[in-house]
């Protein structure tokens, strides 16, 4: 139990925990360890916005995705958006990366933005709020606890023959 399964079963919301090794995983390694599509477990990336005093997002992407930052700029108004790096994120956020949910920060000044992949699949998994957890729900119960946005955040990864 921690903060985000107290606050799901606070508000009913089905879900199913799962324990993962507690290193940084990313979410191939973490649907590989739970025998899933990385299609269906999403990421959680910090995202800056280059407006002065304007919130951060939190983009929540498929795992076999990268985030479009232009697609996400746009969304969001602005001309461009920078992902910080790993140490910044964790300062920004207050949690690990590993271990960054959009469920752990409700309420904490991040504006959260859901790829709309999700919206097609019944399940989703998502982090926990600390590394080696792991959340099942509703795609639905996630964007409405959260008060998320929806939109297309995201494009296939690049894929890297070796020829560079």
């Amino acid at each position: 139990m921690n903060n985000v399964t107290r606050m799901l079963d606070a508000r009913k919301v089905p879900y199913q925990a799962f324990e993962l090794p507690p290193e940084k995983l990313g979410a191939e390694e973490t649907a590989h360890l739970l025998g899933v599509s990385p299609a269906i477990v999403f990421k959680t990336i910090v995202v800056r916005r280059l407006t002065p005093g304007a919130k951060p997002i939190l983009a929540v992407i498929p795992g076999d995705s990268e985030l479009d930052e232009k697609k996400l700029a746009a969304l969001v108004g602005e001309k461009k958006v920078q992902v910080p790096t790993q140490r910044e994120a964790e300062e920004m956020t207050g949690l690990q990366a590993g271990g960054i949910s959009p469920l752990a920060l409700i309420n904490r000044g991040f504006q959260i933005w859901v790829d709309e992949r999700a919206t097609k699949l019944d399940f989703i998994h998502v982090s926990g709020g600390q590394r080696g957890l792991n959340i099942r729900l509703k795609p639905q119960d996630l964007i409405r606890l959260t008060q998320a946005r929806i939109g297309d955040l995201s494009s296939a990864k690049a894929s890297h023959t070796g020829e560079d």
